[in-house]
This record gives structure tokens, C-alpha cells and sequence, in this order.
């Protein structure tokens, strides 16, 4: 097949077939089959928005097309994943997957689909039963500390925007099979192709439960309401795990999937020796706008053929902090993403319509050990404060204050034109008196600069919730080049560990452990 490249197309996306013929310089009989590679949208002049193309195609008279040497028309390469040669050592008991996020559930998966049957802990609930604990947690208040937005089946992306996007270059083809399992398993087919895919945390739901059912048909199994306590060592080497300070496992093998959240987890770790350093993250509060502001600002129309508008944001501040958004949501909600009795964090979350009347993003700015410290776990206590603090400013409920009176310090008493979009309770309170002078300011000087970038966005009704904290993991847990942490057989994975930083990466570097473990050991059907 031939691969064509930059073929531009109007909003009227019936005329592909046309335009690549026409790029091509054949009719369009001569297209015998095609196939979309990557589909963006570029809307730098707002007067010409169209979508530009990659496709592979099969055409009549293939060998003489190619003959003619134009840039953007060559050979369709291969791009396809591939999994390495098992390894030499015996494996004698199955690989422990501790999470099922995205990183553990892609680990699990890919070991399962080579014959390794993978058993894999998570400590909150199966899909099922989360959605119930997080519906009833957004409608009471009732918290389930082991089963929330951010634990559970299906991990903290679950319950966000379900944003598949990645700046990672790909060269091993990992994200597409992420996505190819993705579709399989129900998840929408244009997500092969699109810049900005995403699912959404109505479907991804199904999509998760699927896969689980994948896993287990090929041998893998869960359980699930069961937490790591505890490691067990000999000789530097793992030979299992505890589980809700009762139960040990015998392993030899382990996944640490745990996710950003598994602050019990991280200290437990850090106890017993595993390497692991404190990383700078970013931490500020979540902004609603109304979506159809967005659409103005970055399309200059409400046409109902564009897709619902995004925006990525940044700043460095005079004293050289990065203020940037993160996170966003389109005709999405804001969330209390809380997972400890006590402490407040907010999220974003979108369904797969995105059909709020509210765009929201978190906007953070960066901080490291000079803000808090430079022991391995201070990142993690630093978060734990500025939630605490939320908590108690917000009475438990979401601390909101609208953007002038943020600037100004002050109570805001009721909203303009911006309503709450929101899942849980909210009440009014001063931001100021929750974030660090740094942040705020940070924020406050980012704001104006923002607003000149898309119009409206630094409006004084503009709503301000928070506190947003967990942007990516407040830790790393260190691992050589064969995946290992100082203690061999404890493999780091995804996010938590400090690899990741999304539902795509996370799911990548899932499957990198993976690899590792295979180029190791045999499975344990070659054992038998």
C-alpha cells in the first residue's frame, strides 16, 4: 500500500477519497481500499479550518505513483509490535500485578496473552461496585478510602477524561497495541487515528470490564478489595507479598502498579529499602469556563461539524516557575477526587460526549524540594498538607471562589455567569488561604497572559475549585535497565512509580514490564 501524507480536507469530511486521489493525481476508481493513519484538525486560520489526513491506500498502478517521488506519498512502512523471545530462567510461581490501572492491567494483560497467567491485587473494588462507591461518595459524602476516583479497577484515569494522547515517540509501537487492545475490547475505532483521542469514563468502564474478562479467559486472575501490606525478601531477591496484613503470597516476580495515590504503599516501600527518590510535580486549582466560550475563542464559530474545543496552556513566571493547564477537560466536570478521610483533591472528569456546559483544566504550578523538602517522601507529605487544609477550609465539601476574588483575597458570595458544573458538594472559600503564596501568585500573574491566549479565560466569574495536587506521582522508585528495583524481582511500573504520566504511558510502560519479565523467564506453561 501507499502511504499519503498532509492530504487537507474541509469540515464536509466526505471528500477524502477525492482529495487523496487528487494528491495523487489518479481518479478516485483507482482507489481500490484505504485505510486513516492519523486525522488532525488545524485551526490556526480561523477563516480555513480543515482536517488533515495521513492515509495508507491500495491503488491501481501502485509501482508508477511511487515513481513519482513526491515528499508526502511513499511506501507504507511496517509498524507493528512485537513481543521479545522469552528468556532462559525458570518462573516458578505466576507474576504478582499489584493495581489495576492502566500500567497493571496492560502488564497483566500482555503476560496473559503469552502464557504467564499473571495474578494481579488491587485493593479497591471491581468496576462494578466502584462506580456504586463513587456515585454514592459523590451524592453523601460516604468515602470508601480503598475505592474512590483514584483506587479501584480501571485506576485514577477511569474517572478523568479518558485522554489518550502522548508527546512519547513510539518507535517499539507500544501505543498502538494499547490502543488495538482498546478497540477490541469496545472502545471506539477512530482512537487509532485521531490527535487528540479519547474515550470517556462512561465507556471506559465497559471497556475495562472487558479486558478483565479477556485476562482471566487467558489465565490471569483477580482479586480484588486486597492490599499490599507488606514485602517479603531473601538474599535482595522478592519471594512475597503480604496482603491486608494477612495473607502472604509466594512470588518471586512483582509489578508495582500501584498509582500516584498509594501514599501507605510508598511509605511501606520506603521502610523496606526500596530505592526511591522525591520528583518535582505541579499543584494549583481547577478553572470552569463555559465551553462555548472555548469554541469561540479557538474556532471563531459554533459550527456543530467541529469537535468540542481544547486548550493547552503555558507560562514561566518572572521568578522562573511554569504555570501551565493540565488535564483538560471539555464539556466536562469537576470532581472531588478525594481517597483519604480528611484531605480534599479535585480532578476533571469528561464522558465520552463531552457535552457539559462547562470546559475545566487544573491550572498548576511547578514545585520541587526547595518548596518541600528533600527527603524521598516529602513531595508526598507536601500534597497530604495542602489537601488536609482543603479539607478544612472547604468543611469537607470542594472549596470554590470565583477568579477576581481569588485576585483580591476575598469570600466570593455567590456566581456570575459561570455556573458550577461539579460532581459532590462545593462551598465558597479564599484559595489564598490553602495554596502557597507561590502558587497563587504564580497564577495570578499567569492569568492575564492567559487571557490575551484565548479570550475570556481570565474573566473575573471564571470559577476556581481546589485543591488539585496529584498531577503525577510525588515520587520515583528507582529500576535499572532490565526493569528491576534495588531488590530484584520488585519491577516499578507506570505512573506511581514515577514512568508515566497519563492513561497511554502508563499503559505503555505496562507493557515494557511486561517485555522485561518475558525477556527473563519462561512462561509458566513452558515450565510444565
Amino acid at each position: 500500500m501507499i502511504r499519503v501524507r498532509q492530504v487537507k480536507v474541509g469540515l464536509d469530511e466526505d471528500t477524502l477519497k477525492g482529495a487523496i486521489a487528487k494528491k495523487l493525481g489518479i481518479l478516485e476508481s483507482d482507489i481500490l481500499d484505504m485505510k486513516i493513519q492519523k486525522k488532525s484538525l488545524d485551526a490556526r486560520k480561523k477563516e480555513d479550518i480543515h482536517y488533515v489526513y495521513e492515509v495508507d491506500v491500495k491503488v491501481k498502478n501502485e509501482r508508477s505513483i511511487l515513481k513519482s517521488h513526491h515528499k508526502d506519498i511513499l511506501l507504507t512502512p511496517r509498524e507493528e509490535y512485537h513481543f521479545p523471545k522469552m528468556g532462559k530462567e525458570v518462573l516458578s510461581s505466576r507474576p504478582v500485578v499489584v493495581g489495576s490501572g492502566p500500567a497493571g492491567l496492560f502488564c497483566a494483560y500482555l503476560l496473559a496473552e503469552h502464557g504467564y497467567r499473571p495474578l494481579i491485587l488491587e485493593r479497591g473494588e471491581k468496576m462494578e461496585e466502584r462506580v456504586q462507591s463513587v456515585s454514592k461518595f459523590f451524592e453523601e459524602g460516604i468515602l470508601n478510602p480503598n475505592s474512590n476516583v483514584q483506587f479501584g479497577e480501571g485506576g485514577a484515569g477511569t474517572f478523568s477524561d479518558g485522554k489518550l494522547n502522548t508527546m512519547v515517540k513510539d518507535k517499539m509501537f507500544r501505543g498502538k497495541k494499547v490502543f488495538s487492545i482498546f478497540v477490541e475490547h469496545g472502545a471506539p475505532k477512530e482512537i487509532m487515528y485521531l490527535q487528540k483521542p479519547h474515550i470517556g469514563t462512561d465507556l471506559l468502564c465497559d471497556i475495562v470490564k472487558n479486558i478483565r474478562h479477556s485476562i482471566i479467559q487467558m489465565g490471569g486472575e483477580f482479586r480484588y478489595s486486597t492490599c499490599l501490606t507488606d514485602i517479603k525478601t531473601r538474599h535482595n531477591q522478592i519471594v512475597g507479598v503480604e496482603i491486608n496484613h494477612q495473607e502472604v503470597i509466594s512470588c518471586s516476580v512483582v509489578v508495582l502498579a500501584i498509582g500516584h495515590s498509594a501514599r501507605d504503599t510508598f511509605s511501606m516501600l520506603y521502610d523496606r529499602g526500596v530505592s526511591m527518590v522525591g520528583k518535582p510535580f505541579a499543584v494549583g486549582v481547577r478553572i470552569q469556563h463555559p465551553q462555548q466560550m472555548i469554541q469561540l475563542s479557538q474556532f471563531a464559530t459554533l459550527d456543530k461539524r467541529l469537535p468540542v474545543a481544547d486548550y493547552k496552556l503555558t507560562y514561566t513566571t518572572k521568578s522562573g516557575r511554569g504555570v501551565y493547564s493540565f488535564c483538560m477537560c471539555p464539556g466536562g466536570y469537576v470532581v472531588n477526587a478525594s481517597s483519604e478521610e480528611g484531605r480534599l483533591v479535585v480532578n476533571g472528569m469528561s464522558y465520552h460526549a463531552r457535552d457539559s456546559k462547562n470546559a475545566n483544566s487544573a491550572l498548576v504550578v511547578t514545585v520541587g524540594p526547595e518548596d518541600f523538602g528533600h527527603h524521598s517522601l516529602d513531595g508526598m507529605k507536601f500534597q497530604q498538607m495542602l489537601e488536609e487544609k482543603a479539607y478544612l477550609y472547604g468543611n469537607g465539601s470542594i472549596p470554590v471562589q470565583l477568579y477576581d476574588d481569588f485576585c483580591h483575597g476575598i469570600f466570593s458570595t455567590s456566581f456570575g455567569e459561570v455556573l458550577p458544573v461539579m460532581k459532590g458538594s462545593y462551598t465558597f472559600s479564599d484559595l489564598n488561604d490553602i495554596l502557597p503564596n507561590c502558587v497563587s501568585f504564580a497564577i495570578q500573574e499567569a492569568m492575564p497572559v492567559f487571557g490575551k491566549k484565548i479570550k475570556g479565560f481570565d474573566r473575573g466569574d471564571a470559577i476556581l475549585a481546589g485543591v488539585e495536587t496529584r498531577t503525577s506521582s510525588p515520587v520515583r522508585i528507582l529500576r535499572n535497565d532490565l526493569g528491576e528495583a534495588n531488590i530484584l524481582g520488585l519491577y516499578p511500573c507506570g505512573e506511581g512509580s514515577g514512568y508515566a504520566g497519563g492513561i497511554t504511558t502508563a499503559a505503555m510502560d505496562g507493557i515494557k514490564v511486561a517485555e522485561w519479565i518475558a525477556s527473563k523467564y519462561h512462561n509458566l506453561q513452558s515450565n510444565s
